[in-house]
């Protein structure tokens, strides 16, 4: 069963969000600077002949690599738990599922905005975001 929320409790959810996923977000992109330092170390290895394949450097960052990807799994798993949808990581987009109308819809709010403004249909996505009002705060559930 879904988690709801309200938007009280999605705005009091904002400050550890924000905090995880910058954190994510700071993981992924040590893991994908990783990933490239160990791309340029084989293709320098391999135009050697395989002469540094035991590099201390390539092990090194093998090691932050998975250290990285470890921490981020953890991250993700923290975000995941605290109920929200994290719809794209890049740019740090985040749904809170909720119910107007008794259908569910998503609180929709991203990484750099001041406060949770915005709303869509669980099937219109970003681009069919609306503005949230005082009409639509009223005919939130509770739950």
């Amino acid at each position: 069963m879904p988690r709801y929320f309200t938007f009280e409790l999605a705005t009091r959810t904002l400050p550890r969000l924000e905090a995880a996923l910058r954190e994510a977000i700071d993981l992924r992109q040590d893991f994908q600077g990783a990933e490239q330092e160990i791309h340029a170390a084989q293709q320098r290895i391999t135009m050697l002949g395989g002469s540094l394949a035991g590099s201390r450097g390539l092990m090194e960052t093998r090691a932050r690599r998975e250290a990285s990807l470890s921490l981020l799994k953890q991250v993700l798993e923290k975000l995941k738990e605290m109920g929200c949808l994290i719809k794209d990581l890049d740019t740090g987009l985040v749904d809170f599922p909720t119910l107007y109308r008794g259908d569910e819809v998503y609180l929709c709010w991203k990484l750099g905005e001041t406060e949770i403004a915005w709303w869509h249909g669980v099937e219109e996505g970003f681009r069919g975001r609306k503005r949230i009002d005082a009409g639509f705060l009223a005919e939130l559930s509770d739950e």
